[in-house]
């Protein structure tokens, strides 16, 4: 037997999560594999925004991608030792007997394995295929991104200084802004609760915008979008602002859910987050 611990989802969220939504519990889980079977442990496990709107069953362990190493295994397709990315949720060991889910990595030297759940796995793509299939700058355009510190906007700040634009980002710490200047070579940066939006794109942006990478929504966008030059090209990717319900009405209307996940109601889409629609990808 092996002794497996596992993430289960409690409680329903309810404005902020909280330590009582979640609870670990251990399970025995058979080391005797069946044909074609494999026993994989988690070596990462993925923490994205998705999470707080896919609905998980209460009692259900928690969903999320992982790093896992097979440890067991009855497949001439996933020798041990093998490192493959999967979509298991949030649990140390995984009896997997359709190995199609599994993922195999291929080597990545000395780069941490952990980069499949971030820049080369898919907030990695949906930062890519965002900026170069949505977005399409060219060299000396005006790029803008929220939560340009996280996992998503980190990337696409820096496919736009590569392709030679000039980046506005978007944090909430000192510590976060001062990464993206000092580290990633943001052109400007803005801590949100220090200034306005509206204020800091005259400042940095007189002339206007020509791409928005949103990953944030609400006012924020609306703001935005007001200095958008006649052209500009907005990828909607996430909708944060939205995702928490605290009980304070809702201003707007606020219509760029409905441009992420056209066809959903709008109570899903500004309201409380355990609606069925999600930020996987861009629109």
């Amino acid at each position: 037997m092996v002794q497996a611990r596992k993430w289960i989802y409690a409680h329903e969220f309810e404005d902020q999560p909280r330590t009582s939504n979640l609870q670990l519990v251990t399970e025995n889980i058979s080391d005797t594999l069946q044909d074609e079977e494999v026993l994989c442990e988690a070596v990462f496990l993925s923490v994205d925004p998705y999470m707080r709107l896919f609905k998980v069953a209460v009692g259900d362990v928690m969903q999320g991608e992982q790093v896992a190493r097979v440890t067991a295994s009855k497949s001439d397709s996933f020798a041990v030792g093998t490192m493959v990315l999967a979509k298991l949720g949030w649990r140390t060991h995984t009896i997997v007997s359709d190995t199609s889910i599994l993922e195999q990595l291929p080597p990545l030297g000395e780069l941490s394995a952990s980069l499949a759940l971030g820049a080369v796995g898919m907030p990695g793509m949906t930062a890519y295929f965002g900026v170069e299939d949505i977005l399409k700058p060219v060299e000396g355009e005006t790029v803008l991104v929220n939560a340009a510190a996280g996992a998503v906007g980190s990337v696409v700040g820096q496919i736009a200084k590569i392709k030679g634009c000039k980046v506005i980002g978007y944090a909430g710490t000192k510590e976060k802004c001062d990464w993206l200047k000092n580290e990633l070579g943001f052109d400007a940066v803005f801590n949100y609760k220090e200034t306005t939006v509206s204020d800091s794109i005259k400042e940095a942006a007189p002339e206007g915008v020509d791409c928005y990478f949103d990953n944030v929504g609400g006012e924020f966008s609306s703001t935005v979008l007001f200095n958008m030059k006649q052209g500009g090209r907005v990828a909607v990717c996430g909708q944060i602002a939205a995702y928490r319900y605290d009980g304070k009405p809702q201003t707007g209307p606020l219509v760029y859910g409905q441009m992420l996940a056209p066809n959903k109601r709008p109570s899903l889409l500004c309201s409380r987050p355990s609606g069925v629609w999600a930020d996987a990808g861009t629109q």
